[in-house]
């Protein structure tokens, strides 16, 4: 036989529809005439956002000002770049079912899902208008800069920085193996205009649509991967298939990105 216990906990807040929820469940407990879907609340997830300091918002609002009259044109000449890790267990929690009351435990509505990821692959790829970059994969270890220099900018930016306008520019994210005394080295050598990225700043970075969109493609396979090398040869397959114009789209769309970030002045941007 086992009761639970009620303690007391710290105090917390509730937000205007909490509220609205604890009279309605009130209501319902005491009998009274209670509202359900019509009184307008619905189970919902938040939208994430990135937490932003003062310093973080007017960097964003400086650079997206300096930014400003970039037009798609401009925007077509920057490779866009970076990494993503995958696994065959996806942590994606935004997949939904319906079921009937009482069902909660049936097989069909349980998902198997491993607490730690089996198998995981770190992966990168670049991209801009009328071009993209293979998908490079990288071997376990630990990333650094002379490991990016060798694996990521010698052999795939500076032989695409050949084949396209001499206004080429570079973008990657600030990651701490990416701005490395010997990554600026390699890219003033070779003449590479590096683009300057705003710190936590994923709403403007493009290649998180397209990530998106290569996972679901992998996950939508009817033959889904089961270990390292299938995930691999699907990651590379969809990434190769993937519409250009899917890519050109995201690219085009850096204008307006600016323009919404410059509107909300640098504040809590949803991605």
């Amino acid at each position: 036989m086992c009761s639970r216990r009620h303690g007391g906990g710290r105090v917390r807040s509730t937000t205007p529809a909490e509220e609205r929820y604890i009279v309605l469940y009130q209501q319902k407990e005491t009998g009274a005439p209670q509202l359900s879907r019509g009184g307008g609340l619905y189970a919902r997830r938040p939208v994430a956002c990135v937490p932003l300091t003062r310093q973080h918002r007017t960097a964003r609002l400086q650079w997206c000002r300096e930014h400003h009259n970039w037009t798609e044109q401009d925007w077509a000449c920057v490779l866009f770049s970076d990494e993503s890790r995958f696994s065959l267990s996806s942590d994606c929690r935004r997949q939904l079912i319906w079921r009937e009351s009482g069902t909660a435990y049936r097989p069909e509505n349980i998902k198997e899902k491993d607490r730690y990821p089996t198998c995981s692959i770190m992966v990168w790829i670049g991209m801009m208008i009328n071009g993209r970059t293979r998908l490079h994969v990288f071997a376990n270890g630990t990333m650094t800069g002379q490991r990016y220099i060798d694996e990521v900018l010698l052999p795939h930016v500076c032989l695409f920085r050949g084949a396209v306008c001499d206004k080429f520019v570079f973008m990657d994210d600030n990651a701490t193996c990416h701005r490395t005394l010997a990554v600026q080295d390699c890219l003033d050598s070779e003449g590479i205009q590096r683009l300057v990225w705003p710190a936590r700043s994923p709403d403007l970075n493009l290649i998180e649509n397209v990530w998106d969109a290569l996972g679901r493609k992998v996950a939508g396979r009817n033959y889904p991967p089961t270990n390292k090398s299938t995930l691999i040869h699907a990651l590379t397959e969809e990434w190769d298939k993937l519409p250009q114009q899917l890519l050109d789209n995201v690219v085009q769309s850096m204008v307006r990105r600016v323009e919404c970030c410059i509107t909300l002045h640098g504040g809590h941007i949803p991605y």
